[in-house]
């Protein structure tokens, strides 16, 4: 491996084990094995480093999220796909732990991560598509920008208060089933109303 990539490896091992906040561009030197002057010269700041580790860390949730396939799985309708992506999910919690608890540092530590939280609201756009995709089931490159900006974002929600749920307190956390139950009353109930 060249200086930028030895840089990404020992920025991601860095963020996995003291987040954001406490990571010094001293430590990803001392992890990577490389030179201060690399990383200004590979990525322009720590920050951007920081904030390409961390893309790179989450970038391969989706196929987690997703999970093995079936062929019973092609006749889900869309209350069983959303029951089987978020029982994905929260299988997922305990390895993903440490990349949740970066998110919800970048979250309440916004102000001191201005350059870092700049980059990944980019990034949370393309996640936003990537769950309309997985829960809807059509390619990511197909799916129009209406369905993103309310179904994407409708998902996003439910992530981000599931994971802050699964961090603070997993004895009492909402289950799948919990989730998918209440969707189907939230629908029922609309539909008698609608």
């Amino acid at each position: 491996m060249g200086h930028r990539e030895d840089l990404l490896e020992g920025a991601k091992r860095c963020l996995l084990e003291k987040g954001f906040v406490r990571t010094t561009a001293r430590d990803i030197v001392k992890e990577s094995g490389t030179n201060l002057g690399s990383i200004g010269y590979h990525y322009g700041s720590k920050d951007a480093l920081l904030a390409e580790a961390y893309i790179a860390l989450v970038e391969p949730l989706g196929t987690d999220f997703e999970g093995a396939r079936t062929e019973a799985d092609a006749d889900e309708d869309g209350l069983e796909r959303f029951a089987r992506v978020w029982g994905n999910v929260i299988r997922s919690v305990p390895e993903m732990r440490p990349i949740w608890m970066m998110t919800l540092e970048v979250i309440t530590q916004g102000e001191r991560l201005a350059g870092i939280r700049e980059l990944l609201i980019e990034a949370q756009k393309e996640g936003t598509a990537g769950l309309a995709a997985l829960f809807t089931g059509i390619e990511e490159s197909e799916l129009p920008e209406d369905l993103v900006e309310s179904e994407g974002r409708f998902y996003t929600t439910l992530l981000n208060g599931l994971m802050v749920q699964w961090l603070f307190d997993p004895e009492s956390a909402t289950t799948a089933e919990q989730l998918t139950e209440g969707l189907r009353r939230v629908m029922d109930r609309a539909a008698r109303t609608g």
